[in-house]
């Protein structure tokens, strides 16, 4: 099965947000979490999702969702920090036999670097296995399992635009990377908006300039992802190194907000709603909090692909979603447990449900959920690349590969401090680290 067609609808869920809050789940009668099953017994779940305010929504109306058709099970649910202070918590909780039962992660190569088939439990034999995309099985299998489900929709990266300050300017979404600095210049030069917003003080935003640009990369060597994970290709040569170059010309170049260094992501996402910043790198997840805190702004933000050096390469680069995990330590009655709730997100009752908390950043890759059509703007511009064929899954889905240290790079090169041949170089040692790890070989 391949994407459901993308009908445009609003967004969801990322949260990578630190806001470090615990929040509990209501519904369900609490008990002895080693009791249960299907002799009438109570379970307890735990379940560690990512915090912010969208992803706590979802994971509360999705638990409520659940324990209104299976009332002997109970969710708790915690929250995380994103990025890569989120992803070491994840490796510790695993590796101490201290991971709550179930949580969600990422899919793809971060998924790797877990060890899933030593870290988890295998949902290779379940029935709704069958109802999940080829493209998304892929990105969260090995050669020994399938582990997760999807949390969200599939989404795609490139770059937020005010439409109304775009309009004001006369200016016509780029197509090409000169086009896009010389749209940037003219905005500063208005001087009413940043012209590219950044937020460092979330290091893992930092990292779209060279994650987004993937659709570019194999446009112009569509055999890059695997000539990469055979380390005959790296970041210091082209087409890949363009992403460090891209971001280390817009740095000096002046473009961005003044608090770039300590801004947030929630600030930045207000920042193009309000109209503060124009142009913001980063995932179509962003519609969530646009859902949420920014309504009036959902016919006024757009999204346009990472541009490229051509405009006959113009096209999305495609995440799919993050998913939830159940650790390998759980046995018995709550492994039963766990697996009702891995097949409950597998439904379109589960679809319906993060669709009426936050929207739908682009396609569900579940059969039988689908879309409405009243969608923000967001959405909706993704719409012409899904039909035309124009996108490419990001290198973390075709890859096992990713260095860990990306986002701490990013922002020194994008702040100036390192140089991107200099960065470039940097993550290609990482890179190099990640794959011996991993026991690639040609590494």
């Amino acid at each position: 099965m391949k994407f459901s067609k993308l009908r445009p609808r609003a967004a969801v869920v990322a949260g990578t947000v630190a806001l470090g809050l615990v929040l509990t789940a209501c519904g369900g009668s609490s008990s002895d979490s080693g009791t249960g099953g299907s002799d009438g017994g109570s379970v307890e779940l735990s379940f560690l999702v990512n915090s912010g305010e969208a992803s706590e929504a979802q994971a509360k109306a999705l638990v409520e969702a659940f324990q209104k058709e299976n009332p002997t099970i109970t969710v708790k649910t915690e929250t995380r920090p994103g990025g890569g202070e989120g992803d070491n918590l994840i490796k510790t909780k695993l590796a101490t036999g201290e991971m709550q039962d179930m949580f969600q992660y990422n899919s793809g190569s971060l998924l790797q670097a877990i060890s899933p088939d030593q870290t988890l439990a295998n949902m290779a034999d379940q029935e709704w296995i069958g109802k999940l995309s080829d493209e998304y099985k892929t990105s969260v299998s090995t050669a020994d399992g399938t582990y997760g489900v999807p949390w969200e929709t599939a989404q795609s990266g490139g770059v937020l635009y005010n439409k109304d300050i775009y309009a004001e300017l006369g200016l016509e979404v780029p197509t090409t990377w000169d086009e896009f600095m010389a749209n940037s210049q003219k905005i500063k030069d208005a001087g009413k908006a940043a012209a590219i917003v950044q937020t460092y003080g979330e290091s893992w935003t930092s990292q779209l300039w060279v994650l987004a640009d993937f659709f570019n990369v194999t446009a112009e060597n569509p055999d890059w992802a695997q000539e990469y994970t055979e380390n005959k290709v790296n970041y210091s040569e082209q087409p890949a190194f363009q992403g460090f170059a891209n971001i280390e010309a817009a740095g000096k170049s002046g473009l961005f907000n003044e608090d770039f260094a300590s801004a947030t992501y929630d600030e930045g996402v207000k920042m193009v709603a309000e109209g503060t910043g124009a142009q913001y790198p980063m995932l179509s997840f962003a519609v969530a909090n646009l859902v949420q805190n920014y309504p009036d702004s959902l016919d006024k933000v757009g999204m346009f692909p990472m541009p490229g050096q051509s405009a006959d390469s113009n096209g999305l680069t495609v995440w799919m979603p993050s998913s939830v995990y159940v650790s390998k330590s759980v046995e018995g009655a709550k492994l039963d447990a766990a697996k009702k709730f891995m097949a409950f997100m597998a439904t379109p009752a589960a679809c319906d449900t993060i669709e009426t908390v936050a929207g739908a950043s682009g396609p569900f890759v579940v059969d039988g959920c689908t879309l409405p059509d009243d969608v923000p703007a967001l959405v909706a511009d993704q719409q012409p690349y899904f039909d035309s064929g124009n996108t490419g899954l990001a290198l973390e889905f075709l890859s096992p590969i990713k260095g860990p240290a990306l986002e701490q790079i990013t922002v020194a090169v994008g702040s100036g401090i390192t140089s991107a041949t200099d960065g470039a170089a940097q993550y290609d040692e990482d890179v190099t680290k990640q794959a011996q790890q991993l026991g690639l070989p040609g590494w």
